[in-house]
């Protein structure tokens, strides 16, 4: 739970993320050079640009993540661990992979905690999120999903990849209440539909540790406008009593 005290600290709790798989050379640097504006933790952007991230953003502290079996996690365990080991030998700090959920449904534990646990070996001390649907799943699933994160030594818990997003603060509060219960160390994400601050803090401030949101760019700026560039000038007062 955080107290954001100004924007540069909002921007630390936000993977200022982008996508879009049909978006230019010349847009991903305008998104780069937003990203540097602000200095989010992280921007979490495609395989194909982590080498121009790596560049524009090399003065920064900005983290470089990128996906792993992204959008469906459907690919085999090889081929997930290849892609990791792709993405950190381009550069990339955070790895997001995406859960196979058709095992979740299956139950079958054993080869979700084997490939989180061969796609950790491959990043090493990078930091590797496990993405899941939330919303497409029942709350014993959610917790499962999350103990077997945290058992497989997976650093971050994210609720969804934002193609199937809880769309009310109550759902976000409750998966991140279920993960804390039954995967207290593991470290919690919440992404999809974060387009304004009211959204961001009430997600923050119900137990995430970080938001990711396409719309980081604008929240940030909008909190800084109203907070930190509105000049208000405070009429004169008497602290003391008066007769």
């Amino acid at each position: 739970m955080y107290n954001i005290k100004n924007s540069k600290m909002l921007a630390s709790l936000i993977n200022y993320t982008n996508l879009n798989n049909m978006i230019s050379e010349g847009e991903m640097k305008e998104f780069l050079e937003k990203a540097k504006e602000l200095n989010f933790h992280s921007v979490v952007i495609s395989p194909t640009y982590i080498s121009l991230a790596k560049e524009i953003l090399a003065d920064t502290d900005i983290k470089i993540g990128s996906v792993v079996g992204f959008p469906l996690g459907f690919e085999d365990t090889e081929s997930k661990v290849a892609e990791a080991k792709e993405l950190i030998n381009k550069g990339a700090d955070e790895i997001e992979m995406v859960m196979n959920l058709s095992h979740l449904k299956d139950e079958k534990y054993d080869l979700i905690e084997n490939e989180i646990s061969k796609v950790k070996e491959a990043v090493g001390d990078k930091i590797l999120k496990v993405v899941i649907e939330s919303k497409a799943l029942e709350d014993y699933e959610k917790a499962n999903a999350a103990k077997a994160a945290e058992k497989s030594g997976a650093d971050v818990i994210k609720n969804s990849t934002g193609f199937v997003s809880p769309n009310h603060i109550f759902e976000n509060v409750n998966d991140i209440n279920l993960i804390q219960k039954y995967a207290p160390k593991i470290k919690i994400e919440i992404y999809g539909g974060i387009d304004e601050y009211k959204f961001a803090n009430q997600v923050l401030t119900g137990g995430a540790d970080k938001i990711g949101s396409n719309k980081g760019y604008e929240i940030v700026k909008r909190y800084k406008d109203l907070r930190e560039n509105t000049q208000v000038k405070p009429k004169p007062i008497t602290l003391g009593k008066t007769n």
